[in-house]
């Protein structure tokens, strides 16, 4: 697996990646989620390489800025289906699995926070038919989520990313993307903003991400 961490991580959220990386798939996802994992994966033996991340503040240092928004774009359906993973029988495509926490401004975190998530598929075309590979979920009691799905494909004016909305209950929806470090396509895409980009490292079997959204409530 390979895994990407966001540079604003709670000590909490980094206690939990740390745990994950040495663990199986299926068990990486229960530690990073905090619950059983929805669909089993390929095995793994653990990573492939010890990973090197850096030192988080507290969160409590400072407050937090509010995650950049961005264009939903032209391929957003509503009323997808409620479900943590994205993946189904034969998808082709890297497996990745996403962790992170809702938090505001002040450092808090949201429970219940809608997260509502969509993207184009190994081939790097969108299902604009049915709800392949879209989904959206509610974070849990500390504010955390965790998505499975595929890396998503390129497409011709776009790097690879992933589409987000977040919203805290009756408060406005942040519209944004997330996106992938050291890919040669984010220096010619003109939407790709480096302040969304998730941190990676290497492990077995695809790739772990990780990401903190801050809402501006």
């Amino acid at each position: 697996m390979e895994i990407l961490v966001n540079t604003r991580m709670h000590r909490r959220s980094f206690q939990k990646l740390a745990l994950a990386l040495a663990l199986p798939a299926p068990l990486a996802l229960a530690a990073l989620g905090g619950r059983s994992a929805g669909i089993t994966l390929a095995q793994s033996t653990g990573p492939t390489a010890t990973p090197s991340l850096a030192p988080t503040p507290e969160c409590d240092d400072d407050d937090l800025a509010a995650t950049l928004p961005q264009t939903a774009g032209p391929f957003y359906t509503p009323e997808s289906p409620e479900r943590r993973s994205l993946l189904e029988p034969e998808m082709p495509g890297t497996r990745l699995v996403v962790g992170g926490y809702v938090y505001n401004t002040d450092c808090q975190p949201i429970p219940g926070a809608l997260l509502d998530f969509w993207q184009a598929d190994d081939a790097g075309v969108y299902d604009n038919q049915g709800y392949r590979l879209r989904g959206h979920q509610f974070a849990d009691e500390d504010g955390g989520f965790t998505l499975e799905t595929i890396v998503p494909g390129l497409y011709p004016g776009r790097t690879r990313h992933i589409h987000v909305m977040a919203q805290a209950q009756n408060e406005p929806v942040l519209t944004t993307q997330l996106y992938f470090p050291d890919e040669p396509a984010n220096a010619a895409d003109g939407i790709f903003d480096p302040a969304l980009v998730m941190d990676v490292q290497d492990a077995d079997d695809g790739k772990v991400a990780f990401f903190t959204f801050v809402l501006p409530v």
